[in-house]
C-alpha cells in the first residue's frame, strides 16, 4: 500500500491510498467500470458502443481474468475506503503472427484506466499511471501500449502528457445501406 497526501484548492489535505486490487471492492469497481461505459457511449459519435444487459456482471469477471492469466496488477485508489479510481495492466501475448513481422519486445498493455467523475482532475490518474508503469518495469517490459477510444479527447490529451504517442491508428467508414 502507498500513500498519498492530496491538496484540494480549499487547502484541505486528503489521504489516498493506492493498494491492489482486493475483493471487497469488487461493487464499487462494477460501478467505476459502467459510469466508463456509459462516458463513452455518451460522447460515440458512430452510435456503436453499447452496455449489454450483462455488462456490469461480466465485463469485471473478463478483465480480472485477463490480468490474472497474462501477469497483471489492479490497482485501486481509495480515498475513505471508497474506490475512486483504478487501473488494470496485463503483460502482453504475442503469437505467432505477430512474429513474422514484427520484433515483439515485452510489453505492459493497460487495459482499464477509470477515475470517478468526482475524483478527476487531481491527480489521481497520473499516480495510478506511474503504479502500473512501475510494476512493468519490475518485470522487464520494454513499453505499455493501450487503446483510447479516439472520441475522448480528454483521455487522449492525458496520455499524451505522460509520454504516450500514436503508432497505430485504427480506422472506420459506415457503408451506406
Amino acid at each position: 500500500m502507498i500513500l498519498y497526501v492530496m491538496i484540494n484548492k480549499m487547502g484541505v489535505k486528503k489521504v489516498m491510498k493506492v493498494i491492489e486490487y482486493k475483493e471487497k471492492y469488487l461493487e464499487e469497481v462494477k460501478d467505476l467500470l459502467v459510469e466508463l461505459e456509459e462516458y463513452i457511449i455518451s460522447i460515440d459519435e458512430d452510435h456503436l458502443d453499447q452496455m449489454g444487459k450483462d455488462y456490469r456482471e461480466k465485463m469485471v469477471v473478463y478483465d480480472l481474468e485477463k490480468v490474472k492469466n497474462n501477469h497483471g496488477k489492479c490497482f485501486l485508489a481509495i480515498q475513505n475506503d471508497k474506490v475512486i479510481g483504478l487501473i488494470m495492466g496485463e503483460v502482453y501475448q504475442y503469437d505467432e503472427e505477430d512474429s513474422l513481422d514484427y520484433k515483439c519486445p515485452k510489453k505492459g498493455y493497460i487495459r482499464e484506466l477509470i477515475i470517478s467523475k468526482n475524483a478527476r482532475e487531481k491527480g489521481i490518474g497520473t499516480v495510478l499511471i506511474n503504479q502500473l508503469e512501475s510494476y512493468f518495469k519490475s518485470i522487464e517490459c520494454e513499453y505499455i501500449c493501450l487503446d483510447v477510444f479516439a472520441y475522448n479527447e480528454s483521455a487522449i490529451n492525458f496520455y499524451t502528457k505522460c509520454g504516450y504517442h500514436t503508432r497505430m491508428q485504427n480506422m472506420i467508414k459506415k457503408l451506406s445501406s
